[in-house]
Formats: structure tokens, C-alpha cells, sequence
């Protein structure tokens, strides 16, 4: 992958804030480390990025993202390998779903250049930051805003791009609790669904939190037409393994084309199972949970990586999984993607980047 190789200017914190993280209980998002990305877009261009301490930014309560959304994420992780380097776990295709959100939002695209020597730069200079504790990495955060300082509604004139980062622990600890949503909506196809957008979430939040005061941990979202499909979950794509094939939704402007799910798909052949995008009913669910072909439920994602579902509640009926034992499909494909990005299995796929 071809890079900008031009040093980013560079001003560090007079005393870093290590010591205070608590790597034995690094829960998820707890702790930023000591540096961030700023780059600006102004006058129909890109200003040249700076690495700058971690700190509070000034703006103006005009700005166009506080009124009108226009704010686009990505998230993805580092790790350190078995040789001690550092990767960025396939960067390149998180930087193309980040353009998709961006041209969806009326937002400028970002360079590769910008966005891999920005994701580079920053993690050599937080190289301490990187947890090395089996399943915990350093998730990283880029995102941009709307910051021009304007109430009439419109699409933005200027942005900022940021990065952080962040030592974490895995993203859920234990096998979730499922309620299948059949009133609200997430997302419907020709709208968003699609983008990484900050809308996406805020939108999510008071059916999940209905669903968290019932007992749940998390939903799964039905189309937004009939409520007969099932789509995605709160924070995941989401799989099956259904008569002994592994079935997912497949991918619909409704849907986040997740990186997680992309890379499992790609490893099914070598993990000798048959594979189905299709659309998945929730009547299909319901009996494969009653007969007993339906042997696994799992989400995926860059947060949680492979999230396996303890049981899944349809129209206020509680239906249990198996617990997902080390020759569960999710488990293998886990441990996978865990020895690729680990070093000690080949990347034969090149989703490894190296930045030492």
C-alpha cells in the first residue's frame, strides 16, 4: 500500500497520562490516550495534519454538525504481533467505508494518503498506549465533523477530521442477550443505514435502552417495511449457523457493510463451511431456535470482533443458544482473524499493515 511518507508536524504533552490507565481493567473507551489528529478543511481543501496533545477543542455552538449531522465515524484497531510490530488491521478498507459515509453525508472525501500516514503517525507516537493482554488492542477513532459556524440549513463549507485512540478490553465479556425488534427502526433502505453516521446511533439508543430495562443487552433490528427480516444488531453484523451453513443478512443500503463481517466471509472457505447472504426471516429464526438447526448466533464486529448470543427473545418468547464450545464455527473464525492480526498465522489476504 503506497503511502504519504512525509513527516506529520508533531507537538507532544509535557507529561503523559500513562500511568493512570488501569491495563487490568481497561473496559472500552475509558481511557484516550496522549495524542490526537487534527486536520482541517477549508477553502475547498485539506489543510496539513498536525499531531497535537489530547485535549478540549474551542468551537462555536453554530456549527453545522450540532444542528444538522453531518458528523461520519470509523472505528478499527492496532495491535503489537508476536514480533513486537505494530498493525492496523485491514485500514485500507475501513478508509474506502469512511469515503462511502462521507460522500452519503455531502462531506469531502479524505486521501489515503491522509488517512493511513495520519493513523500511522499517530500510533508510532502512542506506541506505549498499544495493550498487549490477550484480546484487548488499541482501538482507533477517526472521524469528521461539519464546523462551519452557520444556523441556515445547509451543507457545510468546512470540516475537521480527528483521530483517537484508546487501549481497550474486549467489547462484551460475556454471551449477550437478544430481543428481536419489530416496532422501531434502525435504518431503511435509500436512507443511511449504510454510512457510519452519527445519526445511525443516537437513533438506535431508546429502543435499545427499552430492551436493556426488559433484561436484554442488545436488539436486532427488522426491516423497516414489514418487520419479517432480520437486518443487524446494535453494535454488529450478525450470523448464523443454520442446518450446518453460516447464514448472514446480506448487505442492503440499510445495512453497514462491516469490515469484521467482510474478513469472515473471506475465511469461510478455509474454515470448511458453506456459506449464504441472504435475507433471513424471522419466522426462519424462530424455527431453526425451536427445531435445533439453528446451532449459533453471533455478532461481529471491529468493537466486539466475534460476540456469541446467549439467547434470542421473539414476540416475548425466550429461546436459549448452546453455548458456543472451542469447535463452534464463531470461535474458530474468532481465533482466526486473532492468529492473522497476531503474526502467527500467514496473512495471505495483506489486511496486516505494518507501521513498525
Amino acid at each position: 500500500m503506497a503511502v504519504m511518507t512525509a513527516p506529520i508536524q508533531t507537538e507532544r504533552v509535557k507529561k503523559s497520562r500513562l500511568s493512570t490507565v488501569d491495563f487490568s481493567n481497561l473496559g472500552f473507551g475509558t481511557y484516550i490516550s496522549d495524542h490526537m489528529v487534527v486536520a482541517d478543511y477549508k477553502n475547498g481543501e485539506w489543510q496539513e495534519p498536525k499531531i497535537v496533545p489530547y485535549a478540549e477543542m474551542m468551537m462555536s455552538p453554530a456549527i453545522l454538525a450540532l444542528h444538522y449531522g453531518q458528523s461520519v465515524f470509523e472505528g478499527m484497531k492496532a495491535f503489537k504481533n508476536k514480533n513486537g510490530q505494530i498493525t492496523i488491521f485491514r485500514p485500507q478498507r475501513h478508509h474506502q467505508r469512511f469515503n462511502r459515509s462521507l460522500e452519503r453525508m455531502c462531506m469531502p472525501a479524505v486521501s489515503e494518503e491522509l488517512f493511513i500516514n495520519s493513523l500511522a503517525s499517530l500510533i508510532e507516537v502512542d506506541e506505549s498506549w498499544i495493550p498487549t493482554a490477550d484480546g484487548s488492542s488499541l482501538y482507533i477513532r477517526p472521524f469528521m465533523f461539519a464546523n462551519e459556524s452557520r444556523l441556515g440549513v445547509k451543507i457545510s463549507d468546512e470540516y475537521r477530521f480527528v483521530i483517537l485512540t484508546c487501549p481497550v478490553a474486549p467489547y462484551f465479556s460475556k454471551p449477550v442477550r437478544i430481543k428481536v425488534e419489530e416496532e422501531y427502526v434502525r435504518a431503511a433502505e435509500g436512507g443511511t443505514g449504510y454510512a457510519k453516521c452519527a445519526g445511525n446511533y443516537g437513533g438506535a439508543f431508546y429502543p435499545t435502552m427499552l430492551a436493556q430495562k426488559q433484561g436484554f443487552d442488545q436488539v436486532f433490528w427488522t426491516d423497516a417495511k414489514e418487520h419479517k427480516y432480520i437486518e443487524e444488531s446494535g453494535a454488529m453484523n450478525v450470523m448464523f449457523v443454520l442446518n450446518g451453513k453460516l447464514v448472514t443478512p446480506k448487505l442492503v443500503s440499510s445495512l453497514l457493510d462491516g469490515v469484521t463481517r467482510d474478513s469472515i466471509l473471506t475465511l469461510t472457505s478455509s474454515l470448511g463451511i458453506e456459506t449464504e447472504q441472504r435475507r433471513i426471516s424471522v419466522t426462519e429464526l424462530e424455527e431453526g431456535l425451536k427445531s435445533g438447526t439453528l446451532t449459533e448466533a453471533f455478532g461481529v464486529g471491529t468493537a466486539a470482533v466475534v460476540s456469541p448470543i446467549a439467547s434470542i427473545s421473539i414476540q416475548e418468547r425466550n429461546y436459549q443458544l448452546p453455548v458456543a464450545g472451542p469447535e463452534s464455527f464463531q470461535l474458530r473464525a474468532k481465533k482466526k482473524l486473532n492468529d492473522i492480526r497476531m503474526g502467527t498465522e500467514p496473512d495471505v489476504h495483506g489486511w496486516n499493515y505494518i507501521v513498525k
